[in-house]
Formats: C-alpha cells, sequence, structure tokens
C-alpha cells in the first residue's frame, strides 16, 4: 500500500480529515489533519489530537516499513492551504489568498487597474455561475489612530472569477485579531415589541 494511502486511512478512521503530506530530504515526514467538515459546526484541532494521530501513525508507519527519520503531526494553522470544492465551499466569505499558474493576460484586465502580469490576489471568497470569484479593493487600509474622512469616496471592488484548474496555490489569508473570533454571519433577530 503506498503511503500517503496508509496515512489517509489510518488518520480517516481515527475520525480526522487529512489534510498535506510532506516530506522533505532530510527524512522529516509532516502530516497535517483537520476535523471533518460540518456545516454550522466550527471544530478545532488540539494538541491530544496531534497526540492521538502520532501514536497510532507510528505504530502503522513502523508496520508497514515506511523509511522516515522524524513524524510531525500538526494542525493547518490560520494560513490553511485550500485544494478541494469543499474546502472552497467551507471558507466562504473568507478573506484568502490565491496564487495563479498564469498571468490573467491583456485580455482579463483590459478596462480595469489590474495588471496584465499579476498573479497573486488577496481578497474575499465567493462563489460565482463560472467557479469561484475573490473581491478585493485597491484601498490601503487605515492606519491604527488615523481618521478616515466620512466624505472620502470608498475604493471600487474588483473582481476576478476563476476556476480551480487555474489555482497554483490558494491559502486562508492569516489575519490574527486578537480580540476573539467573530461568528462568519450574525443572525437577524426580530424584535417584538
Amino acid at each position: 500500500m503506498a503511503l500517503h494511502d496508509t496515512i489517509e486511512q489510518t488518520v480517516t478512521g481515527l475520525g480526522y480529515a487529512l489534510v498535506e503530506i510532506e516530506r522533505t530530504s532530510g527524512g522529516l515526514l509532516r502530516v497535517t489533519i483537520d476535523m471533518p467538515y460540518v456545516a454550522g459546526a466550527e471544530q478545532f484541532i488540539n494538541a491530544e489530537d496531534c497526540e492521538k494521530v502520532t501514536r497510532q501513525l507510528q505504530f502503522v508507519l513502523e508496520v508497514e516499513g515506511a523509511q522516515y527519520s522524524r513524524l510531525e503531526v500538526s494542525s493547518p494553522g490560520i494560513d490553511r492551504p485550500l485544494r478541494s470544492e469543499q474546502d472552497f465551499q467551507r471558507f466562504t466569505g473568507e478573506l484568502i489568498d490565491i496564487t495563479l499558474k498564469a498571468p490573467i493576460g491583456v485580455a482579463a484586465s483590459a478596462g480595469s487597474a489590474i495588471s496584465a502580469n499579476r498573479k497573486k490576489f488577496r481578497g474575499t471568497l465567493e462563489s460565482a455561475a463560472s467557479g469561484w470569484q475573490i473581491v478585493w479593493s485597491e484601498e490601503p487600509a487605515a492606519k491604527p489612530g488615523q481618521k478616515v474622512s466620512r466624505k472620502r469616496a470608498p475604493a471600487p471592488l474588483q473582481a476576478l472569477g476563476f476556476t480551480l484548474d487555474e489555482i497554483a496555490q490558494a491559502r486562508l489569508a492569516p489575519v490574527v485579531d486578537f480580540k476573539g473570533r467573530k461568528p462568519k454571519s450574525v443572525p437577524a433577530v426580530d424584535k417584538q415589541t
């Protein structure tokens, strides 16, 4: 059985989802795991989950005779890679970074301020009729303590449609907020008086 299949079967058998497997030339085997996606329920990987998977993988890899010098099991982190259609559905509405396989080209940049050679974008992931799109504004973020005039017109939003085949790399944008997690959407509450 191939190493990837062995690891995936072990991780999913323990109730986790396999995000990525990486092997380095120094013999490091890095396995990234996450909780299976359940709509409306946000669960996170903790140290005990990583330890549980590490112990099981050490046993399985020894039985299979896999060659590695060090095993590392971790969570995907705040800059989680997005690879599958399910990942994009799960993180719709989140800030992401994408890198295209090829520049957008002159035809795609015609009539906009986007450079034809541009391949990297950061914006909000949205679902589109032809696949996915990323929406962003070129307006620089306000600096802490900076007063922003209410009269100033906001920069126009720009959008770029893409399919998963056009992406070289996609990740959640690492945004750190020390005030705590905010819910994705707050349901409207009707006040009846």
